[in-house]
């Protein structure tokens, strides 16, 4: 590992988060208006996308980093059998599991049974296909759905709360299935599909439409779900950070974008590539 990346191992990751969830839920008027602005000048953030256009329309800072979309400010691909991409980010790997294995970085690989934290779910995918979108701080932070589909479960993963970035993803070992997240289970026309929402170092928490917030806790934690999905419909967002990993069955027989490869930018709704069921 580097500097950045053992520096990381030795900050108390949980209390960190802990604290910064506390104070990004603020209302306190000079608490949320010292993080909104600093934030926004930090990271050249701005509001013409975006519903509210004023940075004093926001009632705290969690609520100006899951800021909503004009309605009309993405258009999602309609191509039949697309996959889309679930967020704004770049894209940071993407392509075939090859032997259970999916690429993190260059020279470094991870299980999908470890990722998924199922081993059964691991061996159903372990010849499939997966995208991983990273989000950086001045993206949009509402997650989306990749495909059409029903969603049947939901897995909480403790975990640890590395980074996510590229620098991160090239020292860490493991690095997805190691950090805490959000498993998806979908049923689609394909069979079973999941998006993996991984948290990461100062991530406040995750939270879907089906499930609300997460309360973080030492255990695995399984639910059953029964609610329907069309592509592009909103299906969670991050209190900071992160990644979304899309996960495709063999069956699904994905054939990802000439365009789309490693560092790519991408938009939520851009076509990522197609299925042929």
């Amino acid at each position: 590992m580097n500097v950045f990346t053992t520096l990381q191992q030795l900050v108390p990751q949980q209390k960190l988060s802990k604290v910064a969830g506390r104070l990004a839920a603020s209302r306190h008027p000079y608490v949320k208006r010292t993080f909104i602005r600093g934030f926004a000048k930090a990271y050249n953030i701005s509001l013409d996308e975006y519903e509210r256009q004023s940075l004093n329309a926001y009632e705290s800072f969690n609520d100006f980093f899951t800021r909503e979309l004009k309605e009309d400010a993405r258009t999602i691909d309609t191509t039949a059998n697309g996959i889309v991409s679930p967020a704004d980010g770049i894209i940071s790997q993407l392509g075939q599991i090859k032997d259970h294995k999916m690429l993190q970085a260059k020279g470094r690989h991870y299980d999908v049974g470890q990722l998924l934290a199922d081993s059964e779910d691991g061996r159903y995918f372990a010849d499939g296909s997966f995208a991983t979108i990273y989000l950086a701080p001045s993206n949009y932070h509402r997650v989306h759905m990749p495909f059409a589909g029903t969603l049947t479960k939901t897995r909480y993963v403790p975990g640890t709360l590395f980074s996510v970035n590229n620098t991160t993803a090239a020292n860490v070992p493991d690095l997805f299935a190691r950090n805490e997240r959000l498993v998806c289970i979908f049923d689609t026309k394909y069979g079973k599909a999941a998006v993996v929402m991984v948290g990461a170092m100062i991530v406040a928490g995750i939270e879907t439409v089906a499930t609300g917030k997460i309360t973080r806790t030492d255990d695995i934690q399984e639910a059953d779900h029964d609610m329907q999905f069309a592509a592009g419909e909103e299906l969670g967002r991050f209190y900071l950070g992160s990644t979304a990993i899309v996960v495709l069955p063999k069956a699904a027989k994905a054939d990802w974008q000439e365009t789309m490869k490693a560092n790519s930018f991408v938009k939520m709704g851009q076509l990522l590539g197609v299925t042929k069921p």
